[in-house]
């Protein structure tokens, strides 16, 4: 038994016993780094790449909590955790229900999409852990259905996401609703940007900040490759033959917007490739099924829009593919994190076409990583790669008039009220 096992984190034998059943025996970084101060009641800023078992960082000091100081009778939640997206909500809820299998703890979730019906049922049973996306939570709350006063511990994962989606507003509503409780951890993917920042320094009291990076072990060997396309028609006989070679047995298939999804599902279908799909306008149940489909692989393809590029968790997912580049660097890596979870390796593949090469070349900046160029002997792109105008580094003498500007001291603009004769100053009178 090694210093770094779970077993030396004084916690309860029962999680023990889960963790062990799920063959987790050694805490991943963040893990090791976020437990120790969260069971002793801190405040946590943390961050940490996709995959690296943040959710468990945050979930195993939540039940630990529960367990060191039992409730005598039912009641409502005790631990709130606010997800961007009702997809990532699920899957905590999931990770919850597994961590807490041995306990007598309950778990719920509330997200839109759901009837109402169904969390009425939930508020009028006893609840410790609840997991809620926070548009349908502060309608509840609004309506006096969510008692907010028990909330002991909130938790706010993939907050820079909230932060980009404008949920901003709400989680400080939800924090202000549940300012009774005794601590709050929050998680981000990067803690980059002086708005995560503002919004942490609200919401968090005297936090301890926690960046960290994975171990060589731990950290994902992602392989980035990109294919040259002519246009619409080669990037999509590109995409055909690459989904039908033995070696990507689970892909995701990355569009930017929600047009493209029904297009390429539709030509994927007439090349006799089964898929799934999800985009932003899907109703919950048909998010559900889809996820679903691709959980116990009766597809092996999903396509989708960056709606599903964070907290989306299936296991085994070979290749990432990027039909469409993405916006910015950014969500380029979470795309990509979607595969080589939790140490595994896997595949990314971009079908770069000529307007793309400039966000490529950006994206290799960003990453300090190169994608490296393949091509399919049959389908050879007929067009020349375009070629990208490089900034001139400035010149020595460039430099050394650059700086003697900046030293030269600009005259101060007068004004001519300020400099015409206004006479002598009047002599005080002594009396």
């Amino acid at each position: 038994m090694t210093n770094n096992d779970f077993s030396n984190l004084e916690l309860d034998e029962l999680l023990i016993k889960s963790l062990n059943q799920q063959n987790f025996t050694t805490p991943t970084t963040i893990q090791l780094q976020t437990i120790p101060h969260a069971l002793d009641n801190r405040d946590i800023l943390g961050s940490a790449p996709t995959g690296t078992g943040k959710t468990l960082a945050y979930l195993i000091p939540a039940v630990q909590h529960l367990l060191d100081f039992p409730r005598r009778k039912p009641g409502p939640p005790r631990i709130l955790i606010l997800t961007p997206t009702r997809e990532l909500a699920m899957q905590v809820a999931e990770q919850a229900k597994l961590l807490t299998q041995f306990t007598t703890l309950s778990i719920a979730t509330i997200t839109g999409g759901v009837a109402y019906m169904n969390h009425a049922e939930i508020f009028s049973k006893n609840q410790d852990i609840v997991i809620a996306t926070t548009g349908r939570l502060l309608q509840y709350i609004k309506e006096e259905n969510f008692d907010c006063r028990a909330v002991e511990m909130l938790i706010l994962d993939e907050a820079d996401r909230m932060l980009d989606m404008g949920f901003a507003q709400d989680v400080e509503t939800i924090s202000a609703e549940t300012r009774w409780r005794t601590q709050t951890l929050l998680f981000s993917a990067t803690l980059e940007g002086q708005g995560l920042y503002d919004f942490a320094k609200r919401i968090l009291n005297d936090p301890v900040e926690i960046h960290a990076e994975p171990s060589r072990k731990e950290r994902k060997k992602i392989f980035q490759y990109y294919y040259r396309a002519d246009d619409l028609k080669h990037k999509t006989a590109i995409l055909v033959h690459l989904l039908n070679q033995p070696e990507v047995t689970k892909s995701v298939i990355f569009v930017r917007k929600r047009e493209r999804v029904h297009e390429l599902v539709s030509w994927l279908n007439a090349e006799n490739i089964r898929c799934c799909y999800l985009e932003g306008e899907m109703v919950q149940a048909k998010r559900n099924e889809a996820i679903k489909r691709m959980m116990n692989n009766t597809v092996n393809v999903l396509v989708a829009t960056d709606v599903a590029s964070r907290g989306l968790d299936f296991d085994d997912i070979t290749h990432v593919i990027n039909f469409d580049m993405p916006k910015t660097a950014d969500v380029y890596l979470h795309r990509i994190g979607r595969t080589a979870r939790a140490g595994k390796k896997g595949t990314a593949i971009s079908l770069v076409e000529a307007h793309d090469y400039e966000l490529m070349k950006k994206i290799e900046r960003y990453t300090h990583e190169s994608l490296i160029l393949r091509v399919i002997d049959e389908l050879r792109p007929k067009t020349k790669p375009p070629k990208i105008a490089r900034k001139k580094k400035p010149s020595e003498k460039a430099k050394a008039k650059k700086e003697a500007q900046k030293k030269e001291v600009k005259k101060k603009k007068q004004r001519h009220r300020d400099t015409k004769n206004i006479g002598k100053p009047k002599k005080k009178l002594s009396i």
